[in-house]
């Protein structure tokens, strides 16, 4: 791992074609579930003011060393002046902080692919890099944006419907895909009891039987149409034997318009479910595997803790690089079960009448076995 003093750990800023760093802290988040990376930096200004080029809004690019780990815009910009002191806070986030914020594109479009109706959602918020990781996409039938949707929203329902999850690369590109559990792991971090070959700060292991379902039961119905009649008794019921007590879940879902979306709402729900069950927390120092890559979402990385009776791979779900002047940089990694986010493909729909007649008829039974 990298020292304290290691110059690829060193985070600056690029705005308007000019280097800013020498922070006294630094925060940069990464974390697959949330929408929109962030970061914050605080600089202690005894003798002037900053340029006055960094402004709200300004384009930004995060740095670790010579890598480019974030691109977006400074959200906030906080100086304080008081006796002896003149501090800066600039805080900011990546490419997803305007699809949060904003209203989305209003456009009505049929037999649209996944990229056109990315495109149509984010290229008039300034955003124009795109790239489909999917082997193949469906193409939406009719999509009507309505006034009131945020441009994230779009996005993740129409990414949702193919069985794919959005982020942000770290040069700006959106990525529609999904995780990689093909991927080697790209480190190995190791607690020993003895102290051996130890390269972990601390490890936490969380186990938790909150939102942990033994059953999950999805009913949902289909309206009928010139062509197909309507079904008001889909039902589907998947088990998940790692859950020993009895805690069933019943979801109303107006969007399984069929057993088969029912069915792959309650895997999702059941996945959703155990990912929430267990958590590793491990701190490492740097900002970097052994092998001189940043730490990123997305990885596999090999955990061996003898405390903790641990030895398996795990999946890399968020990561904070934080560090400043006189404390050196350490990495946060939030880690997951491996292979266990899964994303099935789940269509939205504007529907939202109350399904009727529900009965055990049609029921689908799956018995998922993850101990």
């Amino acid at each position: 791992m990298p020292n304290e003093q290691d110059t690829t750990d060193v985070v600056s800023l690029l705005i308007g074609g000019k280097v800013h760093g020498t922070w006294t802290k630094y925060e940069v988040d990464s974390d697959l579930m949330i929408p929109a990376d962030a970061w914050q930096v605080e600089l202690g200004m005894p003798a002037g003011q900053f340029p006055p080029i960094v402004e709200e809004g300004a384009l930004t690019e995060v740095r670790i060393g010579n890598d480019t780990v974030m691109t977006g815009r400074i959200d906030e910009i906080n100086h304080t002046v008081s006796k002896g002191t003149n501090d800066l806070s600039i805080s900011g986030r990546d490419g997803a902080g305007v699809l949060v914020d904003c209203s989305s594109p209003i456009f009505t479009a049929k037999l649209a692919t996944l990229a056109e109706i990315t495109a149509n959602v984010i290229k008039p918020l300034g955003l124009t890099k795109i790239r489909i990781d999917a082997d193949k996409t469906a193409v939406t039938e009719k999509i009507n944006v309505e006034p009131g949707d945020t441009a994230w929203d779009t996005l993740v329902h129409a990414a949702e419907a193919n069985g794919l999850w959005p982020w942000f690369e770290p040069d700006g590109t959106l990525v529609v895909g999904g995780p990689d559990y093909s991927k080697p792991p790209v480190a190995s971090l190791i607690m020993n009891r003895n102290g051996r070959g130890n390269n972990l700060i601390s490890l936490a292991h969380t186990r938790s039987m909150c939102d942990r379902y033994s059953e999950v039961t999805v009913l949902g119905q289909s309206h009928g149409t010139a062509v197909e009649t309507g079904q008001n008794a889909i039902r589907a019921t998947v088990q998940d034997q790692s859950v020993k007590l009895y805690r069933p879940k019943v979801v109303t879902d107006h969007d399984a318009i069929n057993r088969e979306t029912a069915r792959s709402r309650a895997r999702k729900i059941i996945s959703d479910s155990r990912l929430k069950g267990r958590t590793l927390s491990a701190k490492v120092r740097g900002h970097r595997t052994s092998d001189g890559v940043l730490w990123t979402p997305g990885q596999r990385i090999h955990v061996k803790s003898e405390p903790h009776r641990i030895d398996g791979i795990f999946f890399l779900m968020s990561r904070r690089f934080v560090g400043g002047r006189g404390e050196g940089s350490v990495t946060i990694l939030t880690l997951k079960e491996d292979g266990v986010w899964v994303l099935d493909a789940h269509p939205h729909t504007r529907a939202k009448k109350r399904a009727k007649g529900r009965t055990a008829k049609g029921e689908i039974l799956e018995i998922i076995d993850v101990g």
